[in-house]
């Protein structure tokens, strides 16, 4: 099912793919005689990329359980701290890729960039890891948020059945997937929509917490550098943890082919998303010790919660209703970006080229964005997801380290290359630095979990010599592959990125 292509190696940005079947096949053998051009089309204007940024960082981590930050850092004033920087670096990083995504004007992300730096390998395992794992845990993941949220009010009294929880979750999941196939434009409108949700469910928190402060309520904040631990041994995880809730700048860089104007909409929209992500996520946690205490946080399940049942009355049944739009935001922009990234793979000859294909009339990347529903079913339904993410957060981290690095690599090896928007080098550089410390951190702290996560990331070396390398196939997997495609391609109503027809 997997293609090996023609060309491995990489010349003026491409690695290019192999022969595919460039026409829907004809059950009558007969060939309508109009066509048209079935392509990814450019819809995402500043708005959209905005909303796929901001929608896709803030998810249900900020509503939930800030704690892991003031947990390592064992201070107020610190843990403030820790999230104003972890905005900065995050920022550094999306700058980065603001000039990757401006060079090198194809989608695909992080994939994309390691493959035109790095190579067909490494490119390969990272797509391979993030298509049989870490999408589908992440995105069943935040489902799970989804579904536990948007049923908190009907089950106030009492605890909610794990069943309901997975079988809501199935729905939202199926919801997303369906919204994603149908249509570019009303996925992105539902983004903008949703999006506009989750900030005004930030400034639901924000607000009560500026008057809280105007009353002159700053007891929390006195001795705000004092705690119960002033070791700095544990910043390092609090910025781990910081990191991992701004993590979902990179999300624009996956539809780079689809965003109108990309050079100026890409750098816009990423200082736009950051400035206010940072802001609000500060301010959030201002407003949080306005009414909680360190010491009530950290016991705290859902501190939005918390927070809205002592300022906000009867008004705090709607938050958990906010919590769970924005969990539907994150799950929608995640499944949105990364289809592209599925969908770049395989024109690029690393996965099978059905998911390469396009719907010939709604214009949709139709089996890229699919082929998560049942990994992430398998996921959902599956073992301890929360154990599996921390397996292989690792290698989210390192590879976009490699990406950032790359970037570095490139200004020396292609120094004519054109950039209309580009970075001082120290911030790629401290970065990049800050990524790989950061998986360094976690063979150190916890080598039990990184360790099987590197050994499954592995298993992607093995695969690429088998799938992609290996060329010499039996007779019968080729017709068979070749057979599952065709068929694929009528039941779907797919075609390649071609001139094909109506």
């Amino acid at each position: 099912m997997v293609r090996k292509p023609v060309v491995s190696t990489i010349s003026n940005g491409g690695y290019l793919q192999g022969n595919v079947h460039r026409r829907l096949p004809s059950l009558g053998g007969r060939e309508p005689p109009g066509q048209e051009k079935v392509v990814l089309k450019k819809k995402i204007t500043l708005l959209r990329g905005i909303s796929i940024i901001i929608g896709t960082i803030i998810g249900a981590g900020i509503f939930i359980s800030p704690k892991g930050v003031l947990q390592n850092t064992g201070s107020v004033g610190l843990s403030l701290v820790v999230w104003t920087v972890c905005g900065v670096l995050s920022l550094f990083g999306a700058l980065s890729y603001a000039e990757l995504g401006t060079s090198i004007k194809k989608s695909g992300g992080h994939y994309t960039y390691i493959l035109e730096v790095f190579g067909p390998l490494p490119a390969f395992v990272r797509v391979w890891v993030e298509l049989l794992i870490i999408r589908p845990a992440a995105t069943a993941v935040i489902s799970l948020a989804f579904g536990r949220y948007i049923l908190e009010p009907f089950f106030i009294q009492c605890e909610i059945p794990e069943l309901a929880i997975k079988l809501i979750t199935a729905v939202g999941i199926t919801v997303v997937m369906v919204l994603n196939s149908m249509s570019v434009s009303w996925s992105a409108r539902i983004q903008i929509f949703l999006t506009f949700c989750k900030l005004t469910a930030i400034l639901i928190i924000i607000v009560p917490g500026v008057i809280q402060l105007i009353k002159g309520q700053t007891q929390h904040f006195k001795d705000a550098f004092s705690g119960r631990n002033e070791s700095i041994m544990g910043l390092p995880l609090a910025f781990y943890y910081g990191m991992y809730a701004y993590a979902g700048w990179f999300y624009l860089n996956f539809v780079t082919e689809e965003v109108e104007n990309p050079e100026k909409t890409i750098p816009l929209a990423i200082c736009i998303s950051m400035a206010i992500v940072t802001t609000g996520y500060v301010l959030t946690n201002v407003a949080y010790f306005t009414t909680i205490s360190a010491e009530e946080l950290l016991l705290s399940k859902a501190v939005a919660v918390t927070f809205s049942e002592r300022l906000l009355g009867n008004f705090s049944l709607a938050v958990p209703i906010f919590v769970a739009l924005s969990c539907f935001g994150s799950m929608n922009g995640g499944v949105f970006a990364v289809s592209r990234l599925f969908y770049v793979a395989s024109r690029e000859g690393h996965l099978p080229e059905i998911l390469s294909m396009i719907h010939i009339r709604k214009h949709t990347p139709l089996p890229a964005v699919i082929v998560l529903h049942p990994l992430t079913m398998i996921m959902l339904f599956s073992g301890d997801l929360y154990s599996l993410l921390n397996f292989l957060s690792f290698a989210r981290w390192l590879f976009i380290g490699l990406a950032v690095a790359g970037l570095i690599y490139l200004r020396y090896k292609r120094p004519d290359m054109h950039r209309p928007f580009k970075v001082p080098i120290f911030i790629p550089a401290l970065f990049s630095f800050t990524c790989l410390f950061v998986v360094a951190l976690s063979l150190y702290s916890d080598p039990f979990s990184t360790g099987i996560g590197f050994i499954i990331t592995l298993t992607g070396v093995p695969a690429y010599y088998l799938f992609i390398i290996w060329d010499k196939k039996p007779k019968w997997f080729r017709r068979m592959s070749d057979r599952i495609t065709r068929t694929l391609q009528i039941i779907l109503e797919v075609v390649p990125e071609e001139d094909c027809h109506k």
